[in-house]
């Protein structure tokens, strides 16, 4: 049986939960798809050791400061989870878990959703899917004839499972410069850490509160006409949040070049020399997780989807959220998620109750 509502989002991550505060507060009719089985959104499958950029009154939903956690500056992502569970609770948001979207199609006056929930029919769709579901590897000549195991980012936990092994960690970002340090910590690990270019650290005083500002001058910049400031990127790749500069400062996060191939055994540079690999852990990022809404065909040639603010130019109905810059300044992080979160609600209200 299809079932209505004014609004459907999918996903139930922190985007959606900021989605789900916002369209409460214009009083429309709505339901929140999530594919997760519980609260949380990707923070529950994080490693054991990730920590936040910003201390937790500066990594806040909308309506709800995150409390802090004892003897923490720095909230790890057990906390964030539990957080997120608790918002989604106090504010009685109608969300179904373990409801995947697979695709979102156009049916008349309005978009039709299908889920693992049933068919959904809605005057409006917000996708808040992210980008931890969809890992990017990249290619790299060799990498099918590598005899170890391989595993990205979104699979690794804690170098307790890497006793004893050398273990190649290839990215250049802060997950890379995160897990490198976690393994650097642990003698009985040898580390190679191989990235495009060398590590750019931000300054030791930079966090969370920071690079949002940043980001919302740069927008505002962008909109205004005015030159463009480089945003976060200026800055550098890099928060060195305590764990990394620990490391750094030690001496035990050496990066070298991005390596030429994979042998059997581990990488090989352009100049011939090698290192030994047991594991290599690929901190390559991710892509936006868009295919339930390919039969919209608003996506362009290299997959991009062109937006004013967060609603699609292709699909007015449509509104994207929480995927980066694109739908928002810092709209993939905690704290910048709530200004996109409001403006995509307020727009949807204008355009329904006309």
């Amino acid at each position: 049986m299809t079932q209505y509502a004014d609004v459907v989002v999918v996903g139930g991550g922190q985007a959606g939960l900021a989605a789900g505060y916002h369209l409460r507060r214009q009083r429309l009719d709505f339901v929140v798809l999530d594919a997760q089985p519980a609260p949380g959104g990707a923070w529950q499958h994080a490693w054991d050791s990730l920590r936040l950029f910003s201390p937790a009154a500066y990594s806040s939903l909308p309506g709800r400061l995150m409390p802090a956690q004892p003897g923490e500056p720095y909230p790890d992502a057990g906390h964030v989870v539990e957080y997120l569970a608790d918002y989604e609770k106090r504010y009685e948001l109608p969300i179904q878990h373990g409801a995947r979207v697979h695709a979102v199609r156009r049916d008349g006056p309005r978009l039709r959703i299908e889920s693992d929930a049933g068919d959904w029919r809605a005057r409006a769709v917000i996708s808040t899917t992210g980008t931890w579901s969809r890992p990017f590897l990249p290619a790299v000549p060799g990498a099918a004839a590598f005899r170890g195991r391989q595993l990205h980012t979104t699979r690794y936990r804690s170098p307790n499972d890497f006793a004893g092994q050398h273990v190649l960690v290839v990215g250049g970002g802060n997950s890379g410069a995160q897990i490198a340090a976690d393994l650097a910590a642990h003698d009985d690990i040898e580390l190679t850490w191989a990235t495009r270019r060398p590590p750019r650290y931000l300054a030791d005083d930079i966090d969370g509160r920071v690079l949002f500002d940043v980001a919302t001058a740069r927008r505002r910049a962008l909109d205004q006409g005015d030159t463009d400031t480089g945003g976060v990127a200026s800055l550098g790749d890099i928060v060195a949040v305590p764990p990394v500069r620990r490391a750094r400062d030690r001496g035990l996060l050496p990066a070298r070049r991005m390596f030429s191939r994979l042998t059997e055994q581990g990488p090989q540079w352009s100049d011939g020399s090698r290192a030994p690999a047991d594991t290599i852990i690929w901190c390559t990022g991710f892509r936006p997780a868009l295919a339930h809404l390919a039969p919209l065909g608003v996506r362009g040639p290299r997959g991009h989807i062109t937006t004013e603010g967060t609603r699609s130019m292709a699909e007015p109905r449509l509104h994207l959220l929480g995927y980066g810059d694109w739908t928002g300044p810092a709209s993939a992080t905690l704290i910048g998620v709530g200004r996109p979160a409001r403006d995509a609600a307020h727009q949807i209200a204008d355009e329904l109750h006309r």
